[in-house]
């Protein structure tokens, strides 16, 4: 029926990290772990799924290490184990990894503009598009959710993969994508339909 939901997501944005708060560029799987004010923020997290009474029947999350310590503590929370998914690492970087938006534009001021206005390019050195990269979360969503029905899940992942799941739910077009901004340390929640998909709530930072 068009009304029977299939699956409920709650996506958890990681807490901070050196390079998130200097909003620095990174794919890196190993580097940087939380720091002490991202700890805080996934313990508002915790706080507000408990309080909340956000319901799961599983827990996901992305590979880096800064998603894996974020999900350690929501598993907890639940007393329950978390599954790692290789599919949901982000968006390779290339030559960008570990600078920032200032030190990218010194370099060539329409950098950042022309990789955002032109989502099927494979520019400054990456491994794949934008739109590549929202393909894969969308087909990796997909699958989770076809192994999930019925069930409520969260996963802990990284801003531009929530920004990808937002846009692949709600047909945002790929060059709009970034425009859903997502924050370390907050919560998002997609319910998926048979045939379609609808966003509850985007970006929610506990206070």
């Amino acid at each position: 029926m068009y009304f029977d939901r299939k699956c409920k997501i709650t996506y958890i944005c990681h807490g901070a990290t050196i390079y998130s708060e200097e909003y620095r560029f990174s794919d890196a799987e190993h580097y940087p772990p939380l720091n002490e004010a991202g700890y805080e923020e996934m313990e508002k997290i915790c706080e507000f799924l408990k309080q909340r009474g956000v319901k799961n029947d599983k827990i996901y999350t992305s590979p880096a290490v800064r998603t894996v310590q974020s999900a350690e503590m929501i598993a907890k929370l639940y007393k329950k184990d978390y599954e790692v998914i290789e599919e949901l690492h982000p968006q390779s970087c290339g030559i960008w990894n570990g600078l920032t938006f200032e030190q990218i534009e010194a370099k060539n001021p329409t950098a950042i503009y022309d990789a955002i206005h032109n989502p099927e390019q494979k520019l400054h050195g990456e491994k794949e598009s934008i739109s590549e990269f929202i393909k894969r979360i969308e087909v990796t969503v997909d699958k989770i959710v076809a192994e999930n029905i019925g069930n409520r899940i969260i996963i802990v992942t990284h801003p531009e993969i929530i920004q990808a799941a937002i846009a692949s739910a709600i047909g945002v077009p790929d060059d709009k994508m970034a425009r859903a901004y997502i924050r370390t340390g907050s919560a998002t929640q997609i319910s998926y339909y048979d045939d379609w998909a609808s966003l509850k709530y985007s970006g929610y930072v506990p206070l």
